[in-house]
Order: C-alpha cells, then structure tokens, then sequence
C-alpha cells in the first residue's frame, strides 16, 4: 500500500500594528549602535511590536481565524492541533493548543503544545507529518502560535544584539492527508545540548525566583547566561549543520540545491543572510529578507512563506525551504514542493 502523502492547504498571519524603528532601538541601546548600523549590519528598518491585546495565545488565534478565512476550511475538519506559540504568554502552565482550539470551534480537534524555540514551526510540521502518515484517524493538522519574546530584551545588554530584531506576531499553516499538492516532502532537524543553558530568561524559574528586589531585572532577563561559550561554539558548528540541515532535507526528497526556487529564512544579521543565498546560488527576488519586520521566531518562515505567495515568488513548480535555528541549540530545514503534486 502506498504511503499517504502530507500537502498545505495554506497559511494564516497575524501581526500587530505596533512597530519599533530602526532609530528607536539605536536610542535604546544608548548609541552603542548607530541607527544605520542597526539597519546594514543587524539588518532591521522597522519591527512589529505587540499592543496591549496582544498576548501570544490570542495572537494565535488571530493568525488561526486568518488561516481559516484564506483556506474556507471548516474547524470541525482539524483533527489536532499543534501549538508553537511561545511559553511567555498571557497565564503560564494554561495550554495554548486548547486556547486556539476553543476559540476558533475547532471541537473535534485534541491539541498539543510543542517548544523548540524558534526552530518550533518547522519541527512541528515534521511532527504533523509523522502523525498524519502514521494514524489513519487523523486527516488535518493545524500548526499555530504565537511570539512576543521581545518583551524580555534589554537593549544597554551588548552581548544581546543578536536579539535586538525580535518582534512580535501570530502564524498558522495547515497540512492536509493526500491533499494532493503542496507536499512537504523531506526534513531535517539537528540539536546541540552543550548550548542547552547559554541562553535563556535568567530570572524567574525555579533556580532563580523572581523576588521583590529583582522584580525589575527579571522582565528584562532573557541574556546569553554564557555568551563567550555560546560565540565561540556557533562559530564553529552553527553554519556547517544548517547546510547540513538543507542538504539533508534535499536528499531525503530526491532534489538537490540546483532544484531551490525559494527559501524561507528566519530574520538573521544581513551579511548571514546574504553568505547563505550566494552559497546555495539564490538570488534576492527567491526570498523575503525579513527587515520590515524582525525576527518573530518561529512565525518567521510562515511569515516569508505566506509573504511569498501574495508577491508571486512561490508559485506551482517552486521547491521552497524552509530554513531556522533555535535557542537550546537547534538547528532545521524542511522542503516543500509548490503545485500539484507529481504522479
């Protein structure tokens, strides 16, 4: 018997009306960066930035309604439904899976968060792939969530430029059973647990509580806890297992980096972004350079995928990557052949 195929139906995006200029983050790092090096180098204009109705679980929703809306699929449709919003969000240990899946009527749906930082959207996918491949019960999965880790930045923190773009916003993107066309094809994923504690919010879990006297610090606490470790390790493996990731995701689809027409890139620094695109010999117009709008984590590669289909940069026929790294550390990569699937 031939193994089900997994398909898009489409994508759903929210994102908030608030935004953060290039200028006001150089005010707030005290002129440490200039307002046109936080553009070149870190490779930002403007980022979204939450308002007060904004919460990561009701950003998903958003972005869920949006997806429901562009797609014309019914709720009762969604077998599950796979959370990747964030774990700052509006009431810890509440289960942002149910959240979405009471909002939007989804009553047939069970639900499951899922972390793996900004690398959560794409291991997801792989994970509703599996799932939709392996239980005949299920036919329709939903990934969604939302991200506003921004928050938690402390722009005087130098070490912390690498996070100066996050932003703030919602996605959802929905896989279909033998859908026939969209196919995700192949993934890959590769961890690193001596990167496991570099990075983080430093205060407010069970090692270091948040009390009446760090209450301040503590909502600016996301930090690299070990920043000459976490440096000198990415330098070293953070680019090789990303290509590897993409390599990997190629082979186990039977294409190869000659076959790309598109790739999906979280929001990195420029000069990264544009040493990826003339390594695998991608042009400027086969992506969206996120700088309009930061780096929403997980969201991103929704975000440049749903951005890329109304600008017509992925239509039938193109072989899209979806690219991302995540704090903890984790690196990923997935193929999604556009169109109708081949017979």
């Amino acid at each position: 018997m031939e193994k089900p195929t997994v398909g898009i139906v489409g994508t759903g995006i929210y994102l908030p009306s608030g935004k953060m200029t290039a200028k006001e983050i150089s005010d707030l790092t005290l002129g440490v960066w200039s307002e046109q090096a936080v553009i070149e180098k870190l490779g930002i204009r403007e980022k979204t930035v939450p308002g007060d109705q904004d919460g990561t679980q009701e950003m998903g929703v958003y972005a869920a309604m949006d997806c429901l809306k562009n797609t014309g699929v019914n709720p009762l449709e969604i077998d599950v439904i796979i959370s990747v919003g964030e774990e700052w969000k509006e009431y810890p240990l509440t289960t942002s899976a149910l959240y979405v899946q009471g909002k939007i009527g989804a009553t047939n749906a069970w639900g499951i968060d899922v972390q793996n930082r900004c690398c959560t959207t794409v291991s997801a996918m792989k994970m509703a792939k599996d799932m939709l491949i392996a239980d005949e019960d299920i036919n329709m999965i939903m990934v969604v969530g939302g991200y506003r880790n921004g928050d938690f930045i402390d722009y005087s923190d130098k070490d912390m430029s690498m996070m100066y773009n996050l932003g703030a916003g919602g996605g959802a993107i929905l896989l279909k059973k033998n859908h026939g066309r969209n196919l995700l094809l192949g993934s890959h994923i590769i961890g690193d647990g001596t990167l496991a504690r570099t990075a983080g919010v430093e205060i407010g879990g069970t090692c270091n509580p948040i009390t009446k006297d760090n209450l301040e610090e503590a909502k600016k606490s996301l930090r690299l806890m070990d920043p000459i470790a976490m440096k000198n390790r990415l330098n070293e493996v953070s680019m090789p297992n990303w290509y590897r990731c993409i390599d990997e995701s190629l082979r186990k689809s039977s294409l190869s980096r000659a076959d790309l027409g598109y790739m999906a890139i979280l929001h990195i620094k420029r000069s990264g972004h544009l040493s990826l695109l003339k390594d695998f010999n991608i042009t400027e117009d086969q992506t969206i350079y996120l700088e309009d709008y930061g780096h929403i984590g997980q969201i991103d590669q929704i975000l440049s995928l749903h951005l890329a289909l109304k600008q017509g940069k992925v239509k039938d026929g193109t072989v899209v990557c979806m690219l991302a790294a995540g704090i903890g550390y984790v690196w990923a990569a997935n193929i999604i052949q556009w169109g109708p699937a081949h017979a």
